[in-house]
């Protein structure tokens, strides 16, 4: 299992409590993302190391999160229906801050796009749609940090799950044993992937998804 985990009680203290901020596991010039699916779709990901296949559609918007646990809280720790299996995604950070840069708010930003009008055209434009939820602890509950989630589509997906990924792993064993030592209370036992700030390579990209603030 090619990712790195500490436990739970450490991964706590060492990331911010409030704001926005990307936390995602970082490994030289790789950052990793995570996706859910059910087991035809996760399955051929795993054996053909891309995404396609039968189930698999290219015509809809595919969400990659980049924080373990707002994957966990959006897919149940791999218990809610069609997002049985969570598979982490090896991708170059290039391309991450690629579709980073290609991105565009879900709802009107006036601070970033001043008006409706500029923002429309971004969305007509973009196929990379960026949202900032509240982060969640491991009982699903919201937290002050907010959490990045990009929601990809049309070429670029296929770019994304055909040539930018580096490796995908099957974490759906990891994610249900942890999910056991929630339950039992265990806590001191809990694991998570091991997650830290990521900055963008540009200040222009960091300008476009709220990260900093419009110079006056």
């Amino acid at each position: 299992m090619n990712i790195e985990t500490i436990p739970y009680s450490q991964y706590v203290k060492n990331i911010p409590q409030e704001g926005r901020c990307i936390l995602g596991q970082q490994k030289n010039e790789q950052i990793i993302v995570y996706q859910a699916y059910n087991n035809s779709i996760a399955d051929f990901a795993i054996e053909n190391q891309y995404f396609g296949g039968n189930s698999y559609s290219y015509s809809r918007m595919s969400w990659i999160k980049p924080n373990f646990l707002w994957m966990m809280y959006r897919c149940g720790w791999a218990q809610k229906e069609n997002q049985e299996r969570v598979l982490g995604i090896w991708m170059r950070k290039t391309d991450f801050d690629f579709i980073l840069q290609e991105s565009v708010f879900s709802s009107y930003q006036e601070n970033i796009y001043e008006t409706h009008e500029n923002w429309k055209n971004e969305l007509a434009n973009k196929t990379v749609r960026l949202q900032w939820d509240p982060d969640h602890d491991i009982y699903g509950n919201k937290q002050d940090r907010k959490a990045i989630q990009l929601g990809i589509k049309g070429d670029l997906l296929k770019k994304f799950g055909k040539e930018m990924i580096t490796e995908i792993i099957d974490l759906t064993e990891f994610v249900k044993l942890q999910k056991k030592i929630i339950d039992s209370g265990e806590l001191d036992m809990l694991q998570v992937p091991k997650e830290r700030v990521y900055e963008p390579n540009s200040e222009q990209t960091k300008l476009r998804i709220g990260l900093k603030e419009q110079s006056t």
